[in-house]
């Protein structure tokens, strides 16, 4: 038995007992009423995303410095991204654009949802992502994400064990989803998790196993559901490694205080953790002077074996999402052109 379990999701769907308890073991470790366990962290945005009530045609906010599949979930549900700037001490979605971009472009209806002045096309849900596991100013967006009338839905498939304010990430809005790729700090092989209340968790639960009723052998569905649940064995695999999660993140924030010496008195900044957070630091990197230095880096260390990467190229700028609106993105451009993430695996960790 794990010691994160605790009775928290009925087994009444059949998936597996290594399903029942990975969800449960989540959901302990996060302190989340609810946790369902879905096939990858996509699926479990796609899901998150339906069940904040976002519809074809709606607007959903979020960042564009971001892995694409935060914005490939919004087009899932019909919907189209609103690309906002981030901040540059969080990396993540920034409320002061956030506030800015509805205030100019936004307005409450009659109703009370947020709708665009232009063609009043319905504004419903916001979605911040805690990029290389350092959380967002999440206190700025939920009081703007209130004011406006928007749901927020977190993208923490990169914090797993991160904290704001002693608080577990993917717990602050009414949904948060999780990954467990075979890149992400713990691993399933593939898999994800929607964090949510009790009454979203049954609805979610619901929709990942093919919207079927429970029923001890007829096969009735009665609505269209989707395929997203985790199958049992990487559920297996998934209760095992949770079990090393503190040692994991133990080892990544060792790394991340090596290179933070490192690189001490150098013209490359290391990216640490926002004030009153504690990040898992899934990723490290580093900001350059410029684009030339960035460039001159990736190069010379890639020459030499060492793999680094350059960050995501911005969301508005790939071809599917050129076309979406967008506030002003400076600081965004300004991070793509000079971010470089570094070895961040737990055998370098424990070098």
């Amino acid at each position: 038995m794990s010691k994160y379990s605790r009775s928290i999701n009925p087994p009444s769907f059949d998936v597996g007992a290594f399903v029942d308890r990975f969800e449960s073991d989540i959901a302990a470790y996060t302190r989340s009423p609810q946790a369902v366990a879905t096939v990858n962290g996509t699926a479990a945005l796609h899901i998150a995303l339906k069940l904040a009530g976002v519809k074809p045609g709606h607007l959903v906010i979020t960042q564009p410095l971001t892995f694409v599949a935060t914005c490939n979930a919004i087009t899932y549900c019909g919907a189209e991204p609103v690309f906002v700037d981030v901040d540059r001490h969080t990396l993540g979605l920034s409320p002061t654009a956030l506030e800015h971009w509805l205030d100019q472009h936004a307005l409450l209806d009659e109703s009370g949802r947020c709708v665009t002045r232009a063609d009043k096309r319905v504004i419903s849900a916001c979605v911040p992502m805690h990029t290389f596991g350092h959380p967002v100013d999440l206190d700025g967006l939920m009081a703007v994400c209130g004011r406006w009338h928007l749901t927020m839905v977190e993208d923490a498939a990169e914090s797993l064990g991160s904290r704001y304010k002693g608080r577990h990430t993917g717990t602050f809005g009414a949904l948060g989803t999780l990954s467990f790729n075979g890149n992400k700090i713990i691993t399933t092989g593939g898999g994800g998790m929607i964090l949510t209340d009790k009454t979203l968790g049954r609805r979610a639960r619901h929709l990942t196993t093919t919207a079927k009723k429970p029923h001890a052998f007829e096969y009735v569905h009665d609505e269209v559901g989707y395929n997203y649940r985790l199958p049992n064995l990487n559920a297996a695999l998934g209760c095992a490694q949770l079990e090393r999660l503190d040692d994991f993140i133990a080892a990544k924030r060792a790394l991340a205080d090596r290179y933070a010496a490192y690189f001490q008195g150098s013209p490359l900044q290391f990216i640490t953790e926002p004030a009153g957070c504690r990040s898992n630091y899934w990723l490290n990197a580093v900001i350059c002077e410029d684009r030339p230095m960035r460039d001159v880096l990736l190069k010379a260390t890639n020459d030499q074996g060492v793999m680094t990467r350059p960050v995501w190229t911005l969301m508005n700028q790939l071809p599917m999402y050129a076309h979406c609106r967008r506030g002003e993105l400076g600081n965004a451009t300004w991070l793509e052109a000079r971010v470089v993430n570094l070895p961040s695996g737990l055998q370098g960790a424990r070098a």
